[in-house]
Parts: C-alpha cells; sequence; structure tokens
C-alpha cells in the first residue's frame, strides 16, 4: 500500500512538471499560436480515439450533451491560444504567473454556475491575488499585452472547469475530453478557412515542430490525463489540486533554466508571483485543515 501511494505521488509530479513543460513547447514551436492549438487538438483527438477505443469505452452522448461538450472544446481552444499567445507576446515566467489567476476566476464563475453562496475566504484569496497581478504590472509594464492575454486564457481556463464540473457526472472524463477536443478543433478548422481564404489555412510544421507537436498532443495531453485519472484512484482530490497548483512554479524554474535572460525577471514580478502561487496554495491547504478539525469534533 505505501509502495503504491508513493509511485502515485511520484507520478502525480511528473503529470504536473509535463503540464509545466507544455509552457516551454509553447515557445519552442515556432507556429503561430492558433496552429500550434490546432495540431495539438488534431493529436489529441486522435490519441483520446484510439485510447477509446483500446478500452472498449462506450463514447456515444446524447445530442443535447454532444452541443454542451462541442461548445466547451470552443472554450478550450480559445484558452490554449490565449495561453500560446501569451509566451509568444511575452514569455513563459509571464503567462504562468498570470495563468495562476485560474483559481480567482474560478471562485468567482462557481457560484454563479451552482447557486452557491460567495465564501469570504475565497474573496479575500481573491484580493490577495489581484495584489500580486499589481506588482507583476507596476514592474513588468513592458508586457502588458502578454499579461492580458495571459489573464484571458485564466479566465477562460476557470469558466470550462467550472462547465466541465457540470458534464463529469453525466460521463467519463476521457469521453468528455474527446468530443472537446473535437469542438475546439471544428471551430479553429473552420476559422482557419475564412481567415486565410486564398491561402493555406495551415502550415506544414517543421521537423522539430513536428517532434514538439507529438509530445504536446501525445504525451502533455493524451498520457498526462491518462495518468493524472488512475493516479487519483490511490490519491484524494485535495493532494491532486494541491501539486497540480505548482504548475507555475515548476513551468518557471524550468523556463529559467532552459531559456536564460529571456526568462528574468524584476524583483517585483517574483514577489507578485509569489504572492499569487502563495495565496492559490494555502486556499486548499487551509479547506484540508478546516475539514479535518471539523471531523474530530464530530467524533468528539
Amino acid at each position: 500500500m505505501e509502495n503504491q501511494l508513493l509511485s502515485s505521488h511520484l507520478k502525480l509530479h511528473l503529470i504536473v512538471l509535463i503540464y509545466g513543460f507544455t509552457a516551454i513547447l509553447g515557445k519552442l514551436i515556432t507556429l503561430p499560436a492558433i496552429q500550434l492549438v490546432w495540431y495539438r487538438m488534431f493529436i489529441a483527438l486522435i490519441s483520446f480515439y484510439l485510447f477509446l477505443k483500446w478500452k472498449n469505452t462506450d463514447f456515444s452522448v446524447s445530442r443535447n450533451q454532444f452541443l454542451k461538450l462541442f461548445g466547451i472544446g470552443i472554450i478550450i481552444a480559445v484558452h490554449w491560444i490565449a495561453f500560446f499567445g501569451a509566451i509568444k507576446i511575452a514569455n513563459i515566467s509571464v503567462a504562468l504567473g498570470c495563468f495562476a489567476t485560474i483559481t480567482l476566476f474560478t471562485s468567482i464563475l462557481e457560484p454563479f454556475f451552482f447557486k452557491k453562496r460567495i465564501n469570504l475566504l475565497e474573496v479575500i484569496i481573491g484580493l490577495l491575488i489581484i495584489a500580486g497581478l499589481y506588482l507583476i504590472f507596476r514592474f513588468e509594464t513592458r508586457y502588458s499585452a502578454g499579461i492580458l492575454v495571459a489573464l484571458a486564457a485564466a479566465f477562460l481556463g476557470g469558466l470550462f472547469s467550472v462547465l466541465n464540473k457540470k458534464m463529469v457526472h453525466h460521463h467519463k472524463a476521457s469521453v468528455i475530453s474527446f468530443y472537446e477536443m473535437l469542438g475546439g478543433l471544428s471551430f479553429i478548422s473552420v476559422y482557419q478557412l475564412f481567415a486565410s481564404w486564398g491561402k493555406a489555412p495551415l502550415s506544414i510544421p517543421s521537423i522539430p515542430d513536428l517532434i514538439y507537436l507529438l509530445i504536446l498532443g501525445i504525451i502533455c495531453t493524451a498520457y498526462a490525463f491518462a495518468v493524472q485519472v488512475n493516479v487519483m484512484k490511490h490519491l484524494s482530490a485535495y493532494i491532486v489540486v494541491l501539486t497540480i497548483n505548482l504548475e507555475p512554479v515548476y513551468g518557471i524554474i524550468m523556463a529559467w533554466f532552459l531559456f536564460g535572460e529571456t526568462e528574468h525577471m524584476t524583483q517585483g514580478f517574483y514577489v507578485g508571483t509569489s504572492i499569487i502561487i502563495i495565496s492559490v496554495l494555502g486556499f486548499p491547504i487551509f479547506h484540508f485543515y478546516k475539514r479535518k478539525k471539523l471531523r474530530q469534533q464530530i467524533m468528539l
């Protein structure tokens, strides 16, 4: 049992490392963000299809559910385009630092969609995150456009996370992901056909880009998803969410070592990012100990 738990923890940290590496690939791939996302979703769609066939999973859904998943897929596509766009406009550190605000947007959107009361603690965490953002904006004015695009990516990430939460009660996560990839891919395909009228809608990727795209689509998307689902059989949702929140930390550290000077930021940026990440990590920790204390009181 202990070996299984240790193995699951190591796998989870590997997945978070892979998620952080997604941003690295976004900088290495020379294709425009929208084409990068098209290829990622295409490769992921094929991977999920093969996975579902391999597992003999029934992925039939009702028309209503299909339309909802298709729509969420469009949100995911725009979210990824904004995320990779922020990396190309600014850099990895800015994109990941601001992307950590996804917790703030989720805490705002969740009460709206699930008719829940706004939690005072979530408001306080939100104010701390805003303070961190203020420092980033103040000291990194040269990256203002990238910061705004990264915040848009975080908002859309929070939105599709909340919408997905409503869908997981109806279908397996792999089935949900398959139809969402289909929706996002279809949306980008139609957009590219009209936007590039008279020209080729997609560029043929170079050999290095093709290798990076295969890693992005197969390992960073389909494989990471499959392993994350597997470790959730042995670890609590709290541990999984808390560890995944370390993605910006891993990504920024990797970027700093891999790209050197282009990822070196001002002290104000690191202070602001630290405030955001500490707030994001502190939120589930507080809830965990609060629930633990409540259970102890009930037992007494």
